[in-house]
């Protein structure tokens, strides 16, 4: 069955949210910004003002460390938008969702269902994922402007706030739903069930690598 598209407001509504199905491929419109942990630090630990009114004019965060420079005039250049994973981030995501009022945190990877259930359900939020590798030029297809940057003196390109509009920004993946349900262990349960079948016959490996299994299931990540 062909997934569902949607287009999205990086401000959505609760019911916006609401009706996301695990595996919807998403678009997104709006003003959406950069956070990860230099960001996390600053405005959490360091106690820093946001420089943004959040979540009016956002509550999409994206995991991200865009390739972009700040030229002499003030002006911006953007081309890829390359995801960061997100799981390197976690344990500020509960704080940063409920300061901010962040909905949709967007990167690579995902975390698990148990910081689903834990850290995004409480909040009212879901996780976007990524479309595998090399996608970070057709994401940067989608960035209409780059609106501002907040905090590259204090913490360098890399980790400051860029505030980026976008124009059917995407395509993203709904890998995580208000019930906490986690897209990529749902497939891969599914793919785990069938593995056994494909090594039916074969022998256990001779050679091994320190710390490698015989579980076949633990190749499925």
């Amino acid at each position: 069955m062909k997934p569902r598209e949607i287009r999205l407001s990086t401000t959505p509504t609760d019911e916006d949210i609401a009706q996301l199905r695990l595996g919807d491929v998403v678009y997104l419109d709006g003003l959406m910004y950069t956070a990860r942990e230099g960001v996390y630090m600053r405005a959490l630990e360091d106690k820093a003002n946001i420089p943004m009114e959040l979540p009016s004019q956002s509550a999409a965060n994206f995991h991200c460390s865009p390739a972009a420079r700040i030229n002499a005039d003030g002006s911006f250049d953007m081309g890829a938008v390359t995801a960061t994973a997100s799981f390197r981030f976690a344990k500020w995501l509960p704080e940063w969702m409920a300061k901010t009022g962040a909905k949709l945190i967007v990167g690579k990877g995902g975390m698990s269902s148990k910081d689903y259930k834990d850290y995004f359900v409480p909040n009212g939020a879901v996780y976007l994922s990524t479309v595998g590798y090399g996608t970070g030029a057709l994401l940067g297809r989608g960035v209409e402007s780059v609106e501002a940057v907040h905090w590259n003196e204090e913490l360098g390109l890399a980790q400051a706030m860029w505030v980026i509009k976008c124009n059917r920004m995407g395509p993203f993946i709904v890998a995580s739903d208000l019930n906490g349900d986690c897209l990529f262990e749902r497939e891969n349960a599914k793919i785990a069930e069938n593995v056994a079948r494909v090594y039916e016959g074969t022998k256990p490996a001779v050679l091994k690598r320190y710390g490698e299994s015989d579980d076949r299931t633990d190749e499925v990540i």
